[in-house]
């Protein structure tokens, strides 16, 4: 009986997959009321979804001629039925990889509009403590569950159970710290000629960034005598900028150990303007809020944090200690290995930014070319950059 299911299982899979290749409108209607938006064809040689089918059937767009209705209303039908807007085939590409393969524009700016709304709703459940079945299971796993053994309830701990958590979390991602920050900051960096490594061969910063940096500083800065604050002095190289546009006052703070040593040893606990706060942000900016320190510029470029982190900075504490005509930056790097992550999120914190009371223009920065692939990333765990434009944002209070 299990074998008959799971044939009957494969035959549905096939004829969904099918109909959205086909855009069958009226055949997939049917057939999604007995199977899901994200089966996949185990007996295919290259696995994929019905809506990465749909989309590949769509062909390269030439000549201005993009997907017709039925192919638009087949994408529109399978996201209204739970598609998953970034799921993965064999090769890697998620639907919207696809669409921007093919030239397929408008097919594109649906899986943008599609993944900007998975994303804050997922955000909106998080911050209400709701999640799905796959989020309680991911929990129990984490638990410690087992088919014998059930999840033990979330109870409030003591501070030194806290530290015994914490410790365990950093043994498990000590094989790339950059998934946690606390791992991060105790890991060991590696200063080489252009580029900033940790532990794991994450490149925390590179020197092509150079330009950006520069760039984020004169839009912040428009003039001397303005007092500004940067979070993450990594490489220097914002920090350096910022100095070209000579602060009346000169905030930075870093939280790792070695980067201290390093900010010491090239004379920055000695220039007069600047001012080092050695922590995390975390436990630094709720002081400066309680000194009543107000700010013209505030940028802000952090390595093994999440968007979550950047989203707590701009609405928590940069409301608080920008000043009213004053300008916040934030290096923006959200999904930049990937052109729909990089569109999607680039749009998710445009409407956070404006939600926290902040107007965000963007002006686009070209990348030097051939960066993608170069050698400029040999020795390192993974590329974290591969498109070829910068959205650079400066954001202001709303007026």
């Amino acid at each position: 009986m299990a074998d008959q299911a799971s044939e009957e299982d494969v035959l549905l899979a096939k004829r969904i997959i099918s109909a959205a290749e086909r855009h069958d409108v009226s055949a997939l209607k049917i057939l999604l009321k007995e199977g899901s938006a994200n089966v996949q064809d185990p007996t295919a040689s290259v696995a994929s979804s019905p809506l990465h089918a749909a989309i590949e059937a769509c062909g390269k767009a030439e000549d201005g001629k993009e997907a017709n209705d039925d192919a638009i209303k087949t994408v529109d039908l399978l996201l209204q039925n739970g598609a998953i807007w970034n799921d993965l085939n064999k090769k890697d590409e998620t639907p919207g990889c696809i669409a921007l393969r093919l030239g397929q524009k408008k097919i594109y700016q649906i899986m943008v509009e599609a993944g900007v709304r998975a994303e804050l709703l997922f955000s909106k459940m998080e911050a209400l403590g709701l999640g799905g079945d796959d989020d309680e299971e991911d929990e129990a796993e984490e638990d410690g569950a087992t088919d014998d053994q059930p999840a033990v309830k979330k109870q409030k701990v003591t501070e030194d159970d806290v530290k015994a958590i914490q410790e365990v979390v950093e043994e498990k991602v000590l094989d790339d710290v950059s998934i946690d920050n606390r791992a991060y900051l105790k890991s060991e960096l590696r200063y080489r000629p252009g580029i900033l490594l940790d532990e794991s061969d994450n490149a925390v910063m590179m020197d092509w960034e150079t330009q950006i940096m520069q760039r984020h500083a004169e839009t912040l800065i428009p003039k001397s005598g303005l007092k500004v604050m940067n979070v993450g002095h990594g490489m220097g190289i914002v920090d350096t900028s910022i100095q070209t546009h000579d602060p009346a006052e000169h905030h930075i703070i870093e939280a790792h150990p070695q980067v201290h040593q390093r900010l010491r040893e090239q004379g920055w606990y000695d220039k007069p303007n600047v001012i080092i706060h050695e922590g995390r942000w975390q436990d630094m900016l709720p002081k400066l809020v309680e000194q009543g320190v107000v700010l013209d510029a505030i940028y802000y470029d952090t390595f093994a944090e999440d968007y979550s982190a950047l989203k707590e900075f701009f609405a928590e504490y940069v409301i608080q200690l920008l000043a009213p005509t004053g300008k916040f930056g934030w290096y923006n790097g959200l999904g930049a290995d990937r052109q729909i992550c990089y569109d999607v999120y680039t749009k998710v914190a445009e409407m956070d930014l404006y939600e926290a009371g902040f107007d965000t223009t963007w002006e686009d920065i070209d990348v030097p070319a051939g960066l993608h692939g170069s050698k400029q990333w040999e020795g390192t765990r993974r590329p974290y950059w591969t498109i070829d434009v910068y959205r650079l944002p400066v954001n202001t209070f709303v007026k």
